[in-house]
């Protein structure tokens, strides 16, 4: 059933990393259900051409805010640009990393880039915006997190450690708020056809495979909105834990080792 997101939510919904891929399926499914929507991503260009389309197939209201959300001050300029707007919907899917390669071989800047993005925005996003929402008694908060949250795997240290912190404070910020009207969605996902996903493909000369479609796990995920802490998309029991069970954490970590490849550039702008 499609859920009423204005009537729940309140009247106006944030796509963080909302340009492409999963995010742009957020922004879609969000103005199917009649949700005015902000787009925040980097590149300005695609970012003012989606909103426009959004526009005109769903004709809902759109504004854009072009940030890079790994940059200190991104969210206190987020906030201000939609001090004016009731916030009751808040997608954080920024964050894919697109470089599948060993720690070592990565700059530090890149690492910290991807830290503060996955993890010091999120918590901000969620202060910020969710404040509000609690202080209204609604609202709803859905952090797209991956797969590689479950294990450490060979080529996913960074990019691995920040899903996990997402995955958690998603968990958490559900069991906190779940009484004050407001739902939290920790959303994980394996590998989806994203832009991200296949740029890492692309690279490595290898076939995409078998992926998720973005449409469905956005519909999927609003569906499933209230249903948190935890929505796994694809798996036979998607509120359930951990795909690795009571397995080890060693034959855990040498698991995903094996399998990193599919396992990231799942999430991002």
């Amino acid at each position: 059933m499609t859920t009423a997101v204005t009537g729940q939510y309140g009247p106006w919904g944030i796509v963080a990393g909302g340009s492409d891929g999963v995010g742009a399926a957020f922004a879609h499914e969000m103005a199917a259900r009649n949700l005015n929507v902000v787009l925040v991503a980097r590149r300005v260009t695609v970012l003012e051409a989606f909103a426009e389309e959004i526009r005109a197939e769903y004709g809902v209201e759109v504004r854009t805010v072009a940030l890079d959300l790994s940059t200190p001050d991104a969210l206190a300029r987020l906030a201000d640009a939609t001090s004016d707007l009731e916030i009751g919907l808040f997608v954080y899917n920024a964050g894919g990393d697109d470089y599948s390669t060993p720690f070592l071989d990565k700059d530090l800047d890149t690492h910290l880039k991807l830290i503060h993005r996955n993890c010091d925005s999120v918590v901000e996003a969620a202060y910020r915006f969710g404040a509000p929402m609690v202080a209204r008694q609604r609202g709803g908060v859905i952090l797209v997190t991956s797969g590689a949250a479950w294990a450490g795997g060979a080529t996913l240290a960074t990019y691995g450690a920040t899903k996990a912190f997402d995955l958690l404070l998603a968990e958490a910020l559900w069991a906190e708020w779940r009484t004050s009207g407001v739902d939290v969605l920790a959303l994980v996902l394996g590998k989806t056809d994203t832009p991200s996903m296949r740029r890492v493909f692309d690279a490595k000369g290898e076939p995409y495979g078998d992926a998720a479609d973005p449409a469905d796990v956005a519909k999927q995920a609003l569906d499933h909105l209230a249903d948190g802490p935890t929505w796994i998309f694809g798996s036979q029991n998607p509120t359930g834990g951990s795909p690795f069970g009571a397995t080890s954490r060693r034959d855990a970590v040498l698991a995903m080792s094996r399998h990193s490849h599919t396992s990231r550039a799942s999430t991002g702008s």
